[in-house]
Parts: C-alpha cells; structure tokens; sequence
C-alpha cells in the first residue's frame, strides 16, 4: 500500500450508506503487512443470494477455486478477504489454509462452511498461515456493523494507492433499494472476468441464478475493458452479494434477469460497476494519466475490443502518453498487430479530440504545438476510426512510468 496518494484519485468519496443484512468489520491479523489492517469480515443474515465471476487464468488461487466450488449452493454467510498473500500457488497447503479459514469463519458466524466465501490478495507462491485467523474471526463476528464500507475497502488494499467504494440507490417496486460497492487493483490488471479483487453488495431481493446473469453480463464492458499492464491474475474475484431485506419494504422478489421490473436496478448496477473499474485504471501502478481507447469502424464489436486492448496494453503506446507525447505510429503498430481487419489507408486517430492523422497519414492540419499542450492533460483520449463497418468498443487504461519498475522490481521485499 503506497503512502503517496495517485493524482488521478477520485477528489470526492461518496457516502456509504448501510445495507440491511450486511456488516462488516476488519483487523490486523499480521498476514504480511504491520501496523495495519489485513483482514475484512463481512457478516450476511440468512438467505443472501450470492453469485460470482472469476479469473479464466488456468493457475487459479485456492479461494477461487473454492469460492467456484460453493458458488453452487447460491447462499452466503460470510466473506473472509485477506491482503499481503494471494494463497496462489501453494498446492495442497494453499487447499489446507482455505478450509481452515472457512473453518474457523463458520464457527465464528454460526453457519456452514459452505457458505462462507473467502478471498486473497498480495504475494503469489508463499504459503498463507490461516492458524492468524483463529480468534480474530470470531472477534470480528462479534464487533461487525451495518458499516463502515471505507475501511472495509482500505482492508483489502495492496499495492493500491486509495480505497475504492462507489453506491447507488435506486427504485425496485415500492421499495428504495441500495448498491455498494467496494474493489481493489492496481497490477497484474487486465481482467478477463472482474478485477482483482471486488464485492458488490444489495439489499435487492434477487435469486442466485438471476443475480449471477446480471453478474456476468455486467463485466463485460466495465471491469473486462480495464487493462493497467496486460497481465491477468490468478486471484480475480468478483462477488455480488444480494440480502433480499428490501422485500419488507415492497421490494418484488426477482428470479429471472431478464424481469422488466429489474431495468432501473441494472442500470444503476452496471453504474457501480463502471465506477470501480475506472476507479482501478486511474489507480494503475505508477500512472499519471487516465486513457480512454475508442475504436469506432470495426468489423464488429468484438473485433473493436481486441484492436483497443491491442492499444491499451503497448508498452510503447503507455511510454509515449507517459512522456506526453501524441506518438501516433505506436498507436497505428498496435492497430495493425492485433490480427483484426484494418485498412491502413483508411485509419483515422485523434488524441483529446484533436486528429494527428487521417486516411493512412499525418493529418494535413496537424500542428504538433496543438498536440504537445493538449497531452498534459491528466486524462487522455485516443480515438480510432478504422472505417470499415459499425462495430464500437471503448477500454480504459494508465501510462506507463518508471514508478511502475520501481513498484514492481521489489513486490516481495
């Protein structure tokens, strides 16, 4: 955790309201980090609908592979997160620490193992002593409240330079219903699923089955279109936790996500979503600029998401816009390396809104003055046009600076 705040932190943090049905509390159970907190336990009344999205990397942590496990059962009690070890790569010890700590959480929240979910976050490969745990859960069981989200979200922080949290509130039937949100990343970020690590909690009276379609298609153009280095991790979770309290207050009980009662709610849902994905992408390791990609033009879609990722995850491409300059050949080597259709004679690329090149060349008005006082914006859009059919996409990503070396040339120091 960095003691020098990012200058692309948000300049606000939104109020956190409380959730009926969830509470949370957190302690420094010494797993890596002193001085301060390294453990969150978030308590869930009986019922919570839980569903889940994970890393596709085929070296999974063992809380992933034993969250996915339990994932079938579609109810929680609990959620165990530690930071500082990753419990990756570490076999049949790594297995042996996971049930432990679900262990000793079941004893300490009154439930069944399998209904606590648990995640880790910090060092690959060092084995994780669930043994600190004991005793500090049941602790924690006892202390937690309906809330302080913020501190939950400063529990789960590594490499992360602020926390981040984001909620909203919105109609469902009668009822007001609440969104909260919390995530942490700031490396080996450039999910195919979540981010590192996040946790969406509702008091929405949602069924597992439709909570985890409303999951899986939330990703997609919020967390899946976040890339800091192009490096996905064993450790990405993403839960969402759903207490179903706001039944009481006129709340319509929702088992298929494609309810139109559920328009609003999704909406706002992808909102937080969108909100903490941006909110790891301006915490990227080292970064000094926010950068949005557009590709406009493409094939497809699809097509359009691996041309802008193509862009998003250069070395090159992240170097120049940390160097502040408009260096658009890095950006058209990226276009033509991704294996999508491109016709160079027809690619367009602006930076911040002012075209630097037009149909396969420099654009004739081009004024590198122009250019060079609009890239020390600390927020830069590219924009392709690739002129040849509809498709549209959009990711956000980081420059590239020498503080990103340092952070990462002695992680384990």
């Amino acid at each position: 955790m960095s003691s020098s705040v990012s200058p692309l932190a948000p300049k606000t943090v939104p109020d956190m309201p409380t959730i009926a049905g969830i509470r949370l509390a957190t302690a420094e159970a010494g797993i890596r980090y002193k001085n301060r907190t390294d453990v969150l336990l978030a308590v869930m009344d009986k019922g919570t609908a839980v569903a889940g999205v994970f890393t596709k990397s085929k070296c999974p942590s063992a809380p992933v592979e034993w969250c996915r496990a339990k994932l079938k059962g579609g109810k929680a009690r609990a959620l165990v997160v530690n930071s500082g070890n990753a419990n990756a790569f570490t076999g049949k010890t790594g297995r042996a620490s996971t049930a432990l700590t679900a262990k000793i959480a079941a004893k300490a929240v009154g439930c069944s193992e399998g209904e606590i979910f648990l995640a880790s976050t910090g060092v690959i490969g060092e084995p994780l002593d669930a043994t600190k745990f004991d005793g500090v859960l049941g602790r924690l069981a006892e202390a937690a409240e309906p809330g302080d989200y913020l501190a939950a979200a400063k529990a789960i922080m590594t490499t992360d330079t602020f926390p981040k949290v984001a909620t909203a509130t919105v109609k469902l039937g009668k009822a007001k219903v609440t969104i909260n949100g919390m995530a942490k990343g700031a490396g080996m970020i450039a999910p195919d699923m979540a981010t590192m690590l996040s946790f969406i909690f509702t008091d929405a009276p949602i069924a597992p089955a439709a909570l985890q379609a409303l999951l899986k298609s939330g990703v997609e153009d919020t967390f899946n279109a976040v890339t800091i280095d192009g490096d996905t991790s064993t450790s990405d979770t993403l839960l969402a936790f759903a207490t179903g309290a706001a039944a009481e207050h006129g709340a319509p009980k929702i088992s298929r996500a494609s309810d139109p009662r559920l328009k609003a709610f999704v909406k706002a849902f992808n909102q937080v979503l969108a909100n903490l994905s941006e909110q790891v992408a301006r915490d990227g390791e080292g970064a000094r600029k926010l950068v949005e990609i557009t590709v406009e033009g493409a094939k497809t879609k699809t097509s359009a998401r691996k041309i802008a990722m193509s862009i998003a995850n250069s070395p090159l491409v992240k170097t120049a816009i940390a160097g502040e300059d408009a260096n658009w050949g890095r950006v058209v080597m990226a276009v033509g390396k991704a294996g999508e259709p491109a016709d160079r004679d027809k690619l367009s690329i602006s930076f911040n809104g002012i075209r630097v090149a037009k149909s396969g060349a420099r654009d004739p008005d081009y004024d590198e003055a122009q250019v060079s006082e609009a890239m020390k914006a600390p927020e830069i859009a590219i924009k392709v046009s690739l002129g040849l059919g509809k498709g549209r996409d959009r990711v956000l990503t980081c420059d590239l600076t020498k503080e990103y070396v340092a952070i990462n040339g002695d992680y384990r120091s």
